[in-house]
């Protein structure tokens, strides 16, 4: 099958043949819908993510199930699922504990399949990686069965591939946050694909205020459409003292969906009184952040972090389903540019330029 392979970090993505195994015990073979083009998998183009090379990108798909190896018994050939870039085992403590997107087999074994095998190679036989057990950047994937969820036909493959990672991300970490409330007020630093989603989000709380932060003034033009009643341009004016003037003393809720120590900052200083910061986005590699530890205790503010939105992927995927069917959330607006996969390093080069929305893949 062909696919989209990294071999090296600063190179193009490389359009290979490989060689894919069959499905194993527990594991099915999906072909691919659509792929979105995720900030994630370009922190790993950068260097900035340290994944195993090389490795075929791509964590944000959906696809039809084409065949399934022995065992499985919950999905059938046919079937069109969202792929979720966490694998969950569904024994470890962590599973066990109800917070399936934090699994520990999954974390422990990479890029490699739960077993600690692959399924890729080239043609001289060396290993080839799936980044998050996936790689929807190849025309067919390899994975456990629990990475995949049906969805409904009248959810498009590119609306489905979205929720595979930024709607999920961006909304999750949002509604799943357990003291959020309606009618608090919300910041969101970073309008891009995670940062639009946090923004629907925060409107589905009932958000008294919704204050978009980017550098790049078409982008917060652009998320207005999805419910963000103010924007703050980054380069222009310091964020935080823009946000406490705009709420008379901070939000309740700022959310990190850019992920670097400078955002990560801009969240604390946004914050008001016994406000809450959530760190949504990956930094690179060995970032930290450095508050006002004085001002954290006498303020009472708290920072968290969320991944794959803060909780069970599955649980959520179910949640933007039944809301995109009713129609209450907005995902097909958020895609705004399609690409063959021979066209994926233009893809990425308009992800670069900040354009607004997200590109996707789409496959035939």
């Amino acid at each position: 099958m062909r696919a989209a392979v990294l071999e090296a970090p600063n190179t193009p993505l490389q359009i290979q043949d490989l060689v894919q195994d069959e499905p194993q015990h527990g594991e099915v073979r999906v072909k691919m819908g659509a792929a979105g083009i995720c900030a994630s998998d370009h922190h790993v183009m950068d260097g900035s993510a340290a994944f195993p090379l090389p490795s075929v990108l791509g964590h944000e798909g959906a696809g039809t199930i084409e065949s399934v190896g022995p065992g499985v018994s919950e999905l059938k050939p046919g079937d069109r699922c969202i792929l979720s870039f966490v694998t969950p085992c569904g024994q470890c403590p962590t599973c066990r504990k109800g917070s399936p997107q934090l699994c520990d087999l999954h974390q422990a074994t990479g890029s490699r399949l739960l077993d600690g095998s692959v399924r890729l190679h080239d043609r001289d036989g060396a290993e080839v990686f799936q980044m998050g057990k996936l790689g929807v950047f190849g025309e067919h994937v390899v994975t456990a069965q629990q990475a995949c969820y049906p969805i409904p036909d009248q959810v498009p493959m590119e609306v489905a591939a979205l929720i595979g990672c930024s709607v999920t991300t961006g909304v999750g970490a949002v509604i799943n946050q357990p003291t959020a409330e309606a009618g608090m007020t919300m910041a969101v630093i970073g309008a891009g694909g995670v940062g639009l989603n946090a923004i629907q989000g925060a409107k589905m709380l009932n958000a008294s205020r919704i204050i978009a932060v980017d550098i790049h003034e078409h982008k917060l033009e652009f998320a207005r459409r999805f419910g963000a009643t103010d924007t703050v341009n980054a380069r222009n004016v310091n964020v935080g003292a823009a946000i406490r003037e705009l709420t008379d003393g901070g939000v309740d809720f700022a959310f990190d969906t850019f992920g670097s120590d400078v955002t990560a900052n801009q969240v604390f200083d946004s914050l008001g009184k016994g406000g809450t910061g959530v760190i949504v986005g990956l930094a690179p590699t060995e970032a930290v952040g450095s508050f006002d530890l004085v001002d954290m205790v006498r303020k009472q503010k708290t920072m968290v972090g969320s991944y794959y939105g803060s909780a069970s992927p599955h649980r959520t995927f179910q949640k933007l389903i039944d809301m995109y069917v009713t129609g209450r959330i907005e995902i097909d607006h958020i895609v705004q540019r399609r690409y063959p996969l021979d066209q994926i390093n233009e893809a990425f080069a308009a992800l670069e330029r900040g354009e607004d929305g997200r590109g996707v893949i789409v496959y035939d």
